[in-house]
């Protein structure tokens, strides 16, 4: 049985006065040519092309300049909206981003708007990421109630997810970043994606 300390190390930490919690995911993680493929089949569904159109519909009621994706799943958003390029740490990914023209490093320039949908919970330093975006952040990602809803959720994943938030969780962290809530919805859940808030996030000036 795991000692407190070494749960402090390897388990979920969850801090109810942020709404926020931390899991110490492995750096080998599962992101290679079978991760994309399995996001190829998802996004050409019917509920993975209405989730498209959800978020470009998102975003086009704040913004409808150049956007870099972050994380791009299977490309499809990148695909799909005008003025669009993508970052992914995929080597899949990269590749597919590549072959189009369509790769931007994020780490090496600012960007006037970052959209990440099932992104910001894979980013180790997601602070260091949003700090690249000059005007908006536009985010779909996994809501929790509490700590415990973690733990029996189907987006508690332990090879994948480090970052676990509360909706007044998720608004006190952009806060911090600098950032105003600008929209926040419920489309995808509604779609079929059980847990899932999206939101529109504003650098303030």
């Amino acid at each position: 049985m795991k000692s407190f300390s070494d749960e402090l190390k390897t388990g979920l930490v969850w801090l109810p006065a942020l709404g926020m919690g931390y899991y110490p995911v492995p750096k080998n993680r599962p992101y290679d040519e079978g991760y994309f493929a399995r996001y190829q089949k998802m996004a050409d569904t019917p509920m993975g092309r209405e989730l498209t159109q959800a978020r470009i519909r998102l975003v086009a009621r704040h913004y409808d300049g150049p956007l870099v994706d972050v994380g791009i799943g299977a490309g499809q958003f990148v695909g799909t909206r005008p003025n669009t390029r993508g970052y992914d740490v995929n080597p899949a990914g990269v590749a597919w981003l590549n072959q189009r023209g369509l790769w931007a490093d994020l780490y090496a320039d600012r960007y006037p708007a970052l959209s990440m949908w099932d992104s910001l919970e894979h980013i180790d330093r997601p602070d260091v990421a949003v700090a690249k975006a000059e005007k908006w952040v536009f985010v779909s990602v996994p809501i929790f109630a509490d700590g415990d809803a973690i733990l029996t959720s189907r987006h508690f994943r332990k090879d994948e997810h480090i970052w676990y938030w509360t909706h007044n969780g998720l608004l006190r962290w952009f806060d911090g970043q600098g950032f105003d809530c600008i929209e926040h919805n419920t489309m995808e859940t509604k779609l079929g994606r059980e847990g899932i808030g999206s939101y529109a996030f504003r650098r303030r000036t």
